[in-house]
């Protein structure tokens, strides 16, 4: 009974096992339970023991050897087929014999109600006297965060890989801040209402986002959020220019860079919001995040029509790999088995430039959690290109 699984039980009794209900009410009551399993238990081993010595007295006399042979004898035929043998089974079984054995320990319960209730008066004196409090039921067995992690982890034959996935990133939401999935500042696309109009016209065509951030002279400076297809009819009718694009923006919706990526999630589903301009202490624009780029982060990347983003992350045959400086920290650490720092900086050029602490020139070598960076090449004071080495103990991905 003490080794079923509760959250199996559970599970039958809602789906309506009578066996499975029974049980639940037993062990809602554990010192009610156990008053009625060690009441007969200890009842049929004394009145055994009393009756191998009645036994033995009649078929050999009161001699001192018959008398210790007998005690012996019942002693070890109650270790093995009363003690040692069932409780292996009920150990190895408990989940299956549970709710057939819920049905002989509710009537005897009820038949030794008043016997139980009477000892359990003298059990929870010694209790109260060694200042020992029941643990409540549902107390006990609450699961932390870790332990149910845990669960996940070792339930790799009941839930596919993709799926504990999920449920393992789903642990991580509240430790996770929107810093650490944004797209950086540096990688943004957004519109500068300061370029002439014929810029504007050609990287609004060229765009592969259905919404862009615009702002004028400096990425700071933040007007608003055009959704492109809101653009269509002044496209249509030949009258775009910057007033017709201002007058077309909608209001920039601002996150701390601190904010939990899952408050975020509900904020944005809240405020009826995809998009949002995450921000520093000091209101400087630290790069976005959209809807997509958390639910990402708890299924992985989607399918998209952007150029070259569906591409996967793998080593080369020499244990190296090219990669962007504005590559996210996280991502690479999932997609390449590393274990590069997140305290601090949330992308590779951020790594780099903390670490050296300075701006490197090509060619630059070191480690870092004890996996080689090579700089490849540096441009407008941040890194564009890196190589990474495998180090020996990550397994390929």
């Amino acid at each position: 009974m003490m080794a079923a699984n509760r959250y199996r039980l559970k599970s039958a009794a809602r789906m309506g096992a009578r066996g499975a209900q029974l049980a639940l009410k037993l062990l809602a009551e554990t010192d009610r339970l156990l008053g009625v399993v060690l009441l007969f238990n200890n009842l049929i081993n004394a009145a055994s023991a009393t009756l191998v010595s009645i036994i033995t007295i009649r078929l050999c006399g009161e001699s001192k050897w018959a008398l210790g042979l007998g005690t012996l004898a019942v002693t070890f035929l109650i270790l093995v087929f009363a003690e040692i043998t069932p409780k292996v089974i009920g150990a190895n079984h408990a989940d299956k014999l549970v709710p057939y054995v819920a049905y002989v320990l509710t009537p005897l319960l009820r038949a030794s109600h008043f016997v139980v209730a009477f000892v359990n008066l003298f059990v929870t004196g010694m209790l109260r006297l060694m200042r020992i409090r029941p643990v409540n039921e549902e107390a006990a067995q609450a699961l932390s965060p870790e332990e149910l992690r845990m669960l996940v982890l070792e339930s790799s034959h009941f839930i596919p890989p993709k799926h504990r996935s999920i449920l393992l990133n789903l642990f991580e939401l509240e430790e996770v801040t929107v810093e650490d999935v944004m797209v950086p500042r540096g990688s943004m696309e957004a519109l500068d209402l300061a370029d002439s109009e014929a810029m504007l016209r050609e990287q609004i065509a060229t765009s592969y986002h259905s919404r862009l951030p615009v702002f004028f002279e400096e990425p700071n400076n933040v007007l608003g959020i055009l959704q492109q297809r809101r653009l269509l009819p002044t496209l249509l009718d030949q009258s775009f220019d910057r007033n017709a694009l201002r007058e077309l923006l909608l209001p920039a919706y601002f996150i701390p860079s601190n904010t939990p990526v899952y408050a975020q999630l509900q904020f944005f589903q809240e405020n009826h919001q995809r998009m949002g301009l995450v921000v520093d202490e000091y209101g400087e624009i630290l790069g976005l995040v959209t809807m997509e780029d958390i639910i990402e982060e708890l299924i992985g990347k989607f399918t998209t029509s952007v150029p070259g983003a569906d591409r996967r992350l793998s080593w080369d045959k020499d244990g190296s790999i090219t990669v962007d400086g504005s590559r996210s920290l996280r991502e690479l650490n999932r997609l390449l088995g590393l274990n590069l720092p997140l305290e601090g900086p949330k992308t590779l050029n951020g790594l780099v430039l903390e670490h050296l602490e300075d701006i490197p020139e090509s060619g630059v070598s070191f480690k870092v959690s004890g996996i080689p960076i090579e700089v490849l090449q540096t441009e407008d004071r941040r890194i564009k290109t890196v190589r990474l080495f495998r180090p020996a103990r990550t397994s390929e991905h």
